[in-house]
């Protein structure tokens, strides 16, 4: 069994990976350092916007999933309900215009 980390950290690490590739993000909402759940909104700028959750796959595995996708009111809203049902949540907004989020690449899944 693999340690698990804070979600601060993960965020802490997730936002200097953003800015690594010149990806600007932002904490809209900050939830338990410890072991709150993160949602990171993509918002290409162009008035849509996608949601993801971590989750897990069939094995066990951490994996990110869509939350909700379309109008970006429809994202914000889709995301204030999840926020309302769970307040320690951690939202990060991640403005690209090429739909970069990062969330693929090895070590964002922990």
């Amino acid at each position: 069994m693999t340690p698990r980390i804070t979600a601060e950290f993960w965020v802490q690490a997730y936002l200097a990976r953003l800015r690594q590739a010149d990806i600007p993000a932002f904490v809209t909402a900050r939830g338990d350092a410890t072991a709150g759940a993160v949602l990171v909104k993509l918002n290409p700028l162009d008035g849509t916007a996608q949601a993801f959750a971590r989750g897990y796959d069939l094995d066990g595995n951490r994996t990110w999933t869509v939350l909700a996708e379309g109008l970006e009111a429809d994202v914000d809203a889709a995301i204030g309900r999840q926020h309302r049902f769970d307040p320690d949540l951690w939202v990060i907004e991640v403005e690209d215009r090429a739909h970069r989020h990062l969330l693929d690449q090895d070590g964002l899944s922990d």
